[in-house]
């Protein structure tokens, strides 16, 4: 039993690398910069930090196979966001020449092959 949930969670984590790569290129080839990628601390964690035209981009990249469950903008919850805004906090304390630049937090929301970037999402 413990090896089939190891096996799942080498799974997720697979598919969380390949979603997240492929949400980089995907804001890439519409003209953001990446700044950071997977920026961890004690509060939380930020998949992808962008560069948008001086505008300071947290991304939070969510990838479902299928919406059978819910959609995958859908999974990202207030408490999620919570952490997401706070981990941003940090960052940009860390991170002062970014600390003047306007804030933005987008999820970019994969089901299936359709990609939804949803700018200002909270």
């Amino acid at each position: 039993m413990h090896d089939e949930s190891k096996k799942k969670r080498q799974d997720a984590n697979a598919q969380g690398a390949y979603a997240e790569a492929l949400a980089e290129q995907y804001l890439c080839d519409r003209g953001l910069n990446t700044i950071t990628k997977n920026f961890r601390c004690k509060v939380g964690e930020i998949d992808l930090i962008m560069n948008d035209n001086e505008c300071i981009t947290f991304v939070e990249v969510k990838y479902r196979k299928s919406n059978a469950f819910g959609s995958a903008a859908e999974s990202v919850t207030k408490a999620k966001q919570r952490k997401v805004k706070l981990a941003a906090q940090v960052f940009a304390q860390m991170h002062r020449q970014y600390s003047q630049s306007p804030f933005r937090f987008d999820v970019l929301a994969i089901d299936g092959q359709e990609i939804n970037w949803i700018q200002n999402a909270f």
